[in-house]
C-alpha cells in the first residue's frame, strides 16, 4: 500500500540559485566520487542541458534486500526443476537456457549497487546520465513505504518501457513532491507485477 503524501504538510521550496561556477564544482565533485560522466550544462540561449538545479541527491540504483540461505536453496531447486522439465521435453536449448539465466541472476544477485546522483531541474528529472524531460512526463507517484519502498515512479512517454523508478535514498518525499508538482500532475499507481514479485521474491 503506497503513502498518500496528499495530507501532508504544504508549501513550495524555493530554487536554490545556482551559478555557473557553481555549477561546475557541483559536476566536478560527482565525477570524482562516482567515476561516471554526467550531462554538463550548455551555455546560456541554449535549448539542450540539463537546466538549473533545483535539488540533487545521491541513492543506490536499486533496493538491495537481504536473502537467507533457504532463500538460495529454494531458487536453485527452482531452477533445477526447470532444467529438468527442459530436459524430459527434449529441449536442450530450453535448459541451457535455464542454466544461464540462474547463473546470471546468481551473479547479479551478489552485485553491489553503485551509488547514483539524481536531480530535479529546471527542465526534467535527471537520474544519473539520462534527464527525463518534463514534456515527457505524464505524470508521477510516490511508492512510499519506509521499511522497503521509497521510490518515485515517472509515468514517461516511452512505448517500450514508460515507467521510471527513482529511488529516494534518505530524502523527505514530501518535499520532493512539491518541487515535482510544480511541473508534473500527480496520478496514482498501482505496484506492477514486477514491482510485485521484486519484493515478495527479493530479487
Amino acid at each position: 500500500m503506497s503513502f498518500d503524501l496528499r495530507t501532508s504538510k504544504t508549501g513550495r521550496p524555493e530554487k536554490k540559485d545556482f551559478n555557473e561556477s557553481s555549477e561546475r564544482e557541483f559536476f566536478e565533485n560527482v565525477r570524482k566520487n562516482d567515476h561516471s560522466e554526467i550531462p554538463q550544462e550548455e551555455e546560456p540561449g541554449s535549448s539542450g542541458g540539463i537546466g538549473d538545479i533545483l535539488h540533487s541527491w545521491r541513492a543506490a540504483e536499486f533496493e538491495v534486500y537481504e536473502k537467507s540461505g533457504r532463500w538460495y536453496i529454494i531458487a536453485a531447486l527452482f531452477i533445477l526443476a526447470l532444467v529438468a522439465y527442459a530436459l524430459l521435453t527434449n529441449s536442450p536449448i530450453m535448459a541451457i537456457t535455464f542454466i544461464l539465466l540462474g547463473i546470471v541472476g546468481f551473479i547479479y544477485s551478489q552485485k553491489p549497487p553503485r551509488s547514483v546522483t539524481f536531480a530535479i531541474t529546471t527542465k526534467g528529472v535527471l537520474a544519473d546520465k539520462e534527464l527525463y524531460l518534463y514534456e515527457n512526463i505524464f505524470s508521477f507517484w510516490i511508492f512510499y513505504e519506509p521499511m522497503h519502498t521509497k521510490t518515485i515512479s515517472l509515468h514517461t512517454k516511452a512505448s517500450m518501457l514508460p515507467f521510471v523508478h527513482i529511488p529516494l535514498g534518505k530524502e523527505d518525499p514530501v518535499a520532493l513532491r512539491e518541487m515535482l508538482l510544480q511541473n508534473i500532475d500527480e496520478i496514482k499507481q498501482d505496484p506492477s507485477l514486477i514491482d510485485t514479485l521484486e519484493r515478495v521474491l527479493h530479487i
